[in-house]
């Protein structure tokens, strides 16, 4: 059975729609941008977190603290990745996390152990007043009960399909694509 080629949900004029509703929707729901600090988790989620502080910043004036979050050591399923995980850096904004909005931004929301294993690291850094989870796809899946807050596109899916995001910074392109191999993917 050959591989079919992905199918793109969002090419990057849609990606870019996507991020600046979603930018627009953070803003809205922390009432403004005091107290509001932008953790992107390892790998495509800094990016997005990136391109969405950007937006936010243009269009309100102000600096967003952000920084990034790498969830390996907090994974219900380490055991099972082998005896040395590679871990990346997790970077902290100075002012902290504590009495702040924080919002996580991910690439694709699939399970809800990845939110839970952000929320969990997170909680050894201090205690947000309150913490939103922005995705660029839910594609639906849930094991564990937790929604993302501010969601680009939802994506239907088979349960063996894959729903990849793509950035510039690691892939060369933007978008968001579904892989298929023979009707399902591999």
């Amino acid at each position: 059975m050959t591989e079919a080629a992905p199918v793109t949900v969002l090419d990057q004029d849609g990606v870019e729609r996507a991020l600046a509703r979603m930018a627009k929707e953070i803003v809205e729901r922390n009432e403004g941008t005091r107290n509001l600090v932008l953790l992107g988790i390892q790998r495509r989620g800094v990016e997005l977190s990136e391109r969405i502080r950007s937006l936010i910043e243009r269009e309100e004036g102000v600096e967003i603290p952000s920084g990034a979050i790498d969830i390996t050591l907090y994974r219900d399923d380490l055991a099972q990745i082998g005896p040395r995980p590679v871990v990346g850096e997790s970077t902290l904004p100075l002012e902290g996390i504590d009495d702040r909005t924080v919002v996580i931004v991910d690439d694709v929301f699939f399970t809800g152990r990845t939110a839970r294993a952000a929320m969990n690291e997170l909680m050894d850094w201090g205690r947000p007043s309150r913490i939103l989870l922005c995705v660029l796809a839910d594609r639906g899946g849930r094991e564990l009960p937790i929604q993302p807050d501010i969601v680009g596109r939802r994506v239907s899916v088979l349960p063996r399909q894959k729903v990849d995001v793509r950035v510039p910074e690691i892939d060369g392109r933007l978008a968001v694509e579904v892989s298929v191999a023979g009707g399902e993917a591999t």
